[in-house]
């Protein structure tokens, strides 16, 4: 029969079956860490804040009995979405809440009323079960007019009105954006959700084939139509300018997420239709809210929550105030300082840890004290990042350099042990390993964009468990090949076992190795290097990324020339000592992404902070390197001892095999 590596087509189909590995476990772990029910329940209990005007009149009377049907099982799957929602003291709140608002709606009690419970209902929501709900940079209303004219004004007509002829044909008919009783109560976060997920049972299609910030953009261009007058603006503009009025709404989050009439029981009515129009109509004024802006208010829930006991609603809130606001900055904040970023990162943790080991609520308060205070240094630090062009290119070249390193140094090991043991017809399956993952990568980062969110916790949950896989994978290849590296038995191996070995099994395990180091890499650089691109200086960003690309290049030279000078068994000896030495570093590293993540949970201990070494001053990652240590000193010592003399070099008969 003939191998199978020697089969033509193998590398494209060995190609193509590691990128689907790498969508599928992507897939996977992106739905596993979204939070579908509390996305959803928050999109049904909006639907109620805008639509139960028109079922419902002032005095109670049903206008429309159909609509008033649907507000009604809308109410009712709402409350089947919070009982699904993870448990903790936050979900009795939230279940009396959804029964309030069932009754009400069924008393028929009067809209204004219904339509601030249900908005006070949904933000309770997305503050104790956040999802993505802020744009990852300012929108472009210029794009998102060209859009809208292309793919909207058809239905909704060229301002918003719904006034076309074939909006006439619609039955229900199309929304008119220019309503103002309806545009009151919607915010762009309701517009996105809408356009992301279309309408059921009507003709408003899902357009999420549109790139995540383009549908941003359509959301901020819609939700402006019915504050267009020029005198409404410019009064806006002059509110802007009153720092009180500002704090409202002076960061994307806040207005990403704020409706006209959720911001009039702070603002009055007037100011806040002003102050609305004006930053809708000019969002680039605001600051952007992913970042410290984002990352402080989710402190501040996290620390609410907490003290009103419920725990682990507090540390979900933690989780996203590092994760989703924090995190997108670490690599500019690494390129412009790094000691800064590495406090934050601590300040984090140790904040982390008082809530796992239920400190009092002072100490917490305390500790977020502490983080504030960094996050205000980091928001000095970062406020001229964005026209710098040194920081954006050594923000690329540290970024692509730092993770690159550790999938070359692992490619580069199996393409050298391969050459010396003079099967190169093997590459192939290598080379398909790692090339499959850039392209795997590739498809992960157009799936990012156009088709779902990544939360910050699933970036860390693919790193942490494809850190944690590949640590095993290296720890067996290092046993193995350090027990090979004794006199005697790389040849036995060699010229008894290696072929056939190879032909059934150790070729998939090779590519396997190759795709998974290099995708668990490519999948962070990706969305770093998403968040950098977003700040601007495009070229730095790419003269950066070439450069470390070259420097990769060389490093990879440099290895390879150096292990054909090594003779095999040294060479064995060497790479063996190296992988043992990887595969502890990257427990550490994935036991910390999953930490992270909040897939693990951390005792914090005073010891230094090395990313690089994967050294995290947690019990948890620490006890994880230590195990992997031990397991592979003692692996060392086995061979060492086991299977009788190594020392001579003289030939083992196959039976010793």
């Amino acid at each position: 029969m003939t191998p199978i590596y020697n089969i033509r087509l193998f590398p494209m189909r060995l190609l193509f079956g590691f990128v689907l590995l790498g969508l599928l476990g992507f897939s996977m772990l992106a739905r596993a860490g979204t939070l579908p029910d509390a996305r959803t329940t928050w999109r049904l209990l909006d639907y109620i804040a805008v639509d139960y005007r028109g079922a419902v009149s002032p005095d109670g009377a049903v206008k429309s009995q159909s609509e008033f049907a649907e507000l009604t099982e809308f109410a009712a799957r709402a409350r089947e979405g919070v009982e699904t929602l993870p448990p903790g003291p936050s979900k009795k709140g939230l279940l009396s809440q959804v029964t309030a608002l069932e009754e009400a709606i069924g008393r028929h009690a009067p809209p204004d009323g219904v339509a601030d419970q249900a908005h006070a209902l949904a933000a309770d929501v997305l503050r104790l079960y956040p999802f993505p709900a802020v744009p990852k940079a300012i929108p472009g209303l210029s794009r998102a007019t060209t859009m809208y004219e292309a793919q909207c004004s058809g239905c909704h007509g060229p301002t918003g009105r719904a006034d076309t002829a074939m909006a006439q044909q619609l039955d229900p008919h199309p929304v008119a954006f220019s309503d103002d009783a309806r545009a009151r109560e919607r915010s762009p976060l309701a517009l996105f959700q809408t356009i992301s997920e279309g309408v059921q049972g009507t003709s408003m299609p899902s357009f999420a084939t549109l790139s995540e910030q383009d549908r941003w953009g359509l959301a901020f261009y819609v939700g402006q139509f019915a504050y267009r007058d020029p005198a409404l603006i410019e009064r806006g503009k002059a509110l802007w300018r009153d720092g009180a009025k500002r704090a409202s709404v002076e960061s994307l989050g806040a207005i990403s997420q704020a409706s006209e009439a959720a911001l009039s029981k702070n603002l009055g009515p007037s100011d806040a239709q002003a102050l609305v129009a004006y930053v809708r109509a000019h969002p680039e004024v605001v600051s952007e809210g992913g970042g410290i802006s984002l990352a402080k208010s989710k402190l501040a829930d996290s620390l609410r929550a907490y003290q009103g006991g419920d725990r682990d609603a507090a540390s979900r809130l933690a989780l996203s105030a590092y994760l989703d606001g924090f995190e997108p900055l670490e690599p500019t904040l690494r390129a412009r300082n790094a000691d800064l970023l590495t406090r934050v990162e601590a300040a984090m943790v140790e904040y982390r840890g008082r809530i796992d080991r239920s400190a009092t609520a002072g100490e917490l308060e305390a500790q977020a004290e502490i983080v504030v205070g960094l996050m205000d240094a980091t928001d000095q630090s970062l406020s001229s990042a964005q026209s710098d062009a040194p920081t954006a290119f050594i923000g690329s070249f540290t970024i692509l350099l730092r993770e690159g390193v550790e999938a070359l140094l692992v490619v580069i090991a199996i393409i050298a042990f391969l050459r010396k043991a003079k099967r190169t017809d093997v590459l192939r399956y290598v080379h398909g390993g790692w090339v499959g993952a850039l392209i795997a990568g590739a498809l992960t980062w157009a799936a990012a964009t156009y088709f779902v969110s990544i939360s910050g916790a699933n970036r860390e949950v693919t790193e942490g468990l494809s850190s944690l896989f590949a640590a095993v994978v290296l720890l067996s290849v290092g046993l193995w090949m350090h027990h090979k590296s004794l006199a005697g038995r790389w040849q036995r191996y060699l010229t008894e076992r290696l072929s056939n070995a190879l032909e059934q099994r150790s070729a998939w395990f090779l590519a396997g190795l190759a795709f998974i180091s290099v995708y668990r890499e490519v999948f962070e650089v990706i969305l770093f290097y998403a968040a950098l691109w977003s700040q601007g200086q495009h070229t730095a960003v790419l003269t950066g990324l070439m450069a470390a690309v070259l420097v990769l290049v060389v490093i990879g030279w440099v290895l390879l020339r150096a292990s054909t000078r090594l003779p095999i068994a040294r060479f064995f000896s060497v790479s063996s000592l190296f992988i043992g030495v990887l595969a502890v570093v990257l427990a550490g590293k994935g036991a910390a992404a999953l930490q992270e993540a909040g897939w693990l949970s951390l005792s914090v201990v005073h010891f230094p902070r090395i990313s690089a070494l994967g050294l995290y001053p947690t019990l948890q990652t620490l006890g994880l390197q230590a195990a992997v240590l031990v397991v592979t000193i003692a692996g060392f010592a086995y061979n060492r001892y086991s299977g009788g003399p190594v020392g001579s070099g003289k030939s083992v008969t196959s039976k010793g095999a």
